[in-house]
């Protein structure tokens, strides 16, 4: 029998409550199902909205990073391109060479070496040099003490084994090791020295024209002189070298131009003659420790050039080693006196008075005045320097005034003038001026304003035999060289020029003032009969007066003695004088004026006459054989 097993639908009655709740949860769920069915390309385009924008924002920033980069900060980027790219190079430029007048090499650039030493680097060598002494040979301090105090220049050994052993690393023995020196050093192979090649000058003449030179100093500056004064004229232009670099960092010269490493060969030129400078400082150098001196200086003048043959001063240094020098002794020897100190002439300005007496038609060459041999100005006692001696001279031409060197027939001529006029003609020498020479340090003139001179007698009486105004000496020698040119200032030189090899003159585009200086023409401070009469009254002073010891048979020559009172804040100091020395040669065609100065000689008979005028004489018999200058066509011969 078949039994239906067709289950029959509940009635809603008879359904639980769990039933019905799991029957609403099955609905919820799938009507979640449904919704996020249908939500889903929302979502998705969202996301692909968002990646978009993503997108966008970054590509717009980039592609605003590169215009900026290559608009607004091109420049910046290349010069960093640059910087990194290219190399440029400043190579040192060696300095012109100084010449004398001949050729002469007075300054010259070359290389030196540093010598240092590192004692931490000391090793024994296994073999010991064969002249190695028992006691330097188990210590290697006194070993390298030894070798190299064996080569080296002034080295004491135990001195060097000391400083050797103050540091361990480091040691500066030397700064200007020269070339052959340093190949020996080199050559004894000593662990824990290493020498360092540098540009230096160098002057091979040392200390024979030290004050007109100068130096340079460790950093190739010029300090003083010629080194200082003339640095426009003696360092050449700079190079500099513009180099590409690789990627791996090597230099690639390519581009290079042929020749840029090239510079020219000009020399700077001076007016000086080496040996003349050289006689004249060893003549200077004998005086002045014969008489006890100070100092002193010589002065060699060409009148119509204005150019400086000499210009020696004494003591000197020497400038390869201007280092060594205390700071006292660089106040003293650094600067050239003639033409930065100031002094009182004395006698040696008697001619140039003399000169203004004829040109302002006040005196005749054959004036005739009385010297008593003392005299009182406004209260105050004059006399002649030898008035003591011998009292007065008399009835005295202008010649004899100067043969003698009478004060007292100075001020009688010059009275002859009025003070005031006096004054202006002392103001036109330009005294309160510099001579204009190319050399650093010049120091103006002085003398009293117009008040003060024309106030009364004094100051024009002692003017009239060169005390109350100060001057440089080579001032002096400027206003001599006037009276034997004829009348004209010239300004003195001791530059030349640039010259090449060829002997061809050149010229510095940058030289504004070499137009001025050719073209311009020196004033007219005496007429040219005056200067000549006073040169030829200047000759009997060599003859027959105070310049004897400046003779030579055969020639004419002209001169003027002079011992002048040192003076401190108006003050003349007591003992303390300056002997000098000028004079003018030939007497015939004056092309030379020599002057010698010797400042506070303290041996007995000290005046111009003993210490100056032999210099003089010196000098000059050393330019009548470099110039060949003829005797004169009357032979003068001495009484």
């Amino acid at each position: 029998m078949t039994v239906n097993r067709t289950r029959r639908p509940r009635s809603k009655r008879s359904q639980s409550p769990n039933s019905q709740y799991r029957r609403k949860q099955v609905m919820t769920r799938r009507h979640k199902v449904k919704s996020a069915r249908m939500n889903r390309p929302n979502a998705l385009r969202s996301r692909l909205i968002l990646i978009w924008l993503v997108f966008f924002c970054g590509i717009t920033g980039l592609i605003g990073r590169v215009l900026y980069l290559q608009v607004f900060d091109y420049e910046r980027l290349n010069g960093m391109v640059e910087e990194q790219q290219q190399v440029t190079l400043r190579p040192y430029i060696p300095r012109r060479t100084i010449v004398d007048r001949h050729g002469n090499a007075l300054a010259i650039d070359k290389i030196v070496y540093s010598l240092y030493i590192h004692p931490n680097g000391f090793r024994l060598p296994s073999k010991l040099k064969e002249n190695t002494p028992d006691w330097a040979s188990e210590d290697v301090y006194r070993y390298v003490a030894f070798h190299l105090a064996s080569v080296l220049p002034d080295q004491d050994v135990t001195e060097l084994e000391q400083k050797l052993r103050s540091k361990e690393s480091g040691i500066l023995l030397t700064h200007h090791l020269q070339e052959d020196i340093a190949k020996t050093v080199r050559d004894l192979r000593l662990d824990g020295v290493e020498l360092v090649n540098r540009f230096a000058r160098f002057y091979p003449q040392k200390e024979v024209a030290a004050e007109v030179i100068g130096f340079v100093d460790f950093d190739h500056i010029g300090q003083t002189g010629v080194e200082f004064k003339q640095k426009e004229l003696i360092q050449r232009a700079p190079i500099v070298l513009q180099l590409t670099r690789s990627g791996n960092g090597s230099l690639l010269p390519a581009n290079l131009e042929a020749g840029v490493l090239k510079y020219d060969d000009w020399q700077l030129k001076l007016t000086l003659d080496l040996t003349l400078q050289r006689v004249a400082r060893e003549s200077l150098k004998k005086q002045i420790k014969a008489f006890g001196a100070k100092r002193g200086a010589v002065i060699v003048m060409d009148v119509h050039s204005g150019d400086l043959l000499t210009l020696a001063t004494e003591p000197t240094y020497n400038p390869n080693e201007y280092f060594s020098y205390s700071p006292e002794e660089q106040s003293e020897l650094f600067k050239n006196w003639v033409v930065s100190d100031l002094y009182e002439p004395g006698s040696t300005f008697k001619p140039i008075n003399v000169a203004i007496a004829l040109d302002a038609g006040v005196i005749q060459p054959d004036t005739i005045v009385y010297d008593a041999g003392q005299m009182t100005i406004n209260t105050w006692p004059i006399k002649n320097h030898d008035f003591d001696q011998r009292g007065g001279y008399g009835y005295v031409d202008a010649a004899k005034i100067l043969r003698v060197s009478s004060n007292i027939g100075m001020i009688q001529l010059m009275q002859k003038l009025s003070v005031g006029d006096y004054y202006d003609k002392l103001q036109a020498l330009k005294i309160e001026k510099g001579t204009g020479v190319d050399l650093p340090g010049e120091a103006d003139g002085f003398i009293k304003n117009r008040e003060t001179f024309t106030a009364g007698q004094i100051e024009a009486a002692t003017s009239s035999f060169g005390q109350g105004f100060t001057l440089t000496p080579l001032k002096l020698v400027q206003l001599h060289a006037a009276l034997a040119n004829g009348g004209k200032l010239v300004e003195p030189r001791v530059v030349q020029g640039l010259v090449d090899s060829k002997g061809e003159w050149q010229t510095l585009e940058t030289d504004d003032s070499e137009e001025e200086i050719v073209t311009s023409k020196p004033p007219q401070i005496f007429s040219a009969a005056a200067a000549k009469d006073v040169v030829e009254m200047m000759e009997t002073v060599v003859e027959d007066g105070s310049g004897k010891a400046s003779r030579i048979d055969g020639y004419r020559i002209a001169g003027k003695t002079g011992t002048a009172q040192k003076a401190k804040n108006g003050v003349y100091l007591v003992g303390k004088k300056i002997t000098s020395f000028v004079s003018i040669f030939p007497v015939e065609k004056p092309r030379y004026v020599v002057m010698a100065i010797i400042d506070e000689p303290m041996a007995k008979n000290s005046y111009g006459s003993t210490v100056a005028a032999p210099i003089v004489r010196d000098v000059l018999e050393v330019l009548i054989a470099k110039q060949a200058i003829a005797p004169a066509a009357e032979p003068v011969t001495p009484e």
